[in-house]
């Protein structure tokens, strides 16, 4: 005897219409949805149903709703921090599985690290060589800490400085995946002195607008990375949030 199929609840059924129109583009940015009554009519549902769906959606930064005379429940307007959290849910359960190691993590970095130095030193404004500025540390002074979410700021200043929120949306789940203990305790002495000098080269590229030598620096800090952790002995839970380099 087969089981029987559990029909979704009636606000997980409205929530994915709603959802559709949203990711399908039949309801834009900054459009209002049908007030409560209209849905309730529409779709034939109770108040309490609508509103579940509509927090749903809220929750999954879809929409926000807002109250007062001129309030009601609008499209988000696209954020990178946001959608990214999604991607970090699914990245943070592969990444601890026995499929995913350093190895994988490394490879993906490099095919996005490279090609995004190249087009950041292209397109760059002012106001990405000062956050990324911002993000350098010293491997003198500053903790473990502060130099993982240092590096982290680093790479994400520079994905945004591609001018291409894709760039930045899809590597920032990335730049959040980090050693556990069992590889940041064995690194070489000299390793945060590397990433330092490392991104420093970097940042030289994209101040002279220089794509090939953005790239090359880009390349060579992987390639460091790559010597430096791959002869390491580690099991892909090692690899946690908050990837160093």
């Amino acid at each position: 005897m087969t089981g029987s199929t559990v029909r979704p609840p009636a606000y997980q059924l409205l929530a994915d219409e709603l959802r559709a129109d949203i990711t399908s583009g039949r309801l834009q940015p900054g459009e209002r949805l049908p007030p409560e009554p209209e849905l309730c009519v529409k779709t034939g549902v109770s108040r309490s149903t609508v509103r579940e769906a509509l927090r749903l959606l809220a929750s999954q930064h879809l929409i926000v709703t807002t109250r007062g005379v001129t309030g009601g429940s609008f499209v988000s307007h696209p954020d990178a921090e946001q959608l990214a959290d999604g991607l970090a849910t699914g990245f943070t359960l592969l990444t601890n599985s026995d499929g995913v190691g350093l190895a994988d993590l490394l490879e993906l970095r490099r095919a996005l690290e490279v090609p995004a130095a190249g087009l950041a030193a292209l397109r760059r404004g002012e106001d990405h060589l000062l956050e990324i500025r911002s993000s350098l540390f010293d491997p003198a002074l500053d903790d473990l800490d502060t130099m993982l979410a240092a590096h982290a700021a680093f790479h994400m200043a520079v994905a945004k400085a591609t001018g291409n929120p894709l760039f930045e949306l899809v590597v920032r789940p990335l730049y959040h995946a980090s050693y556990g203990e069992e590889v940041t305790g064995h690194l070489p002495e000299e390793y945060w002195q590397q990433i330092d000098a490392d991104h420093r080269q970097l940042l030289s590229g994209l101040v002279n607008r220089d794509a090939e030598a953005a790239r090359h620096s880009a390349t060579e800090h992987l390639d460091y990375i790559v010597r430096a952790t791959l002869d390491l002995e580690v099991t892909p839970q090692a690899v946690t949030p908050q990837f160093g380099g």
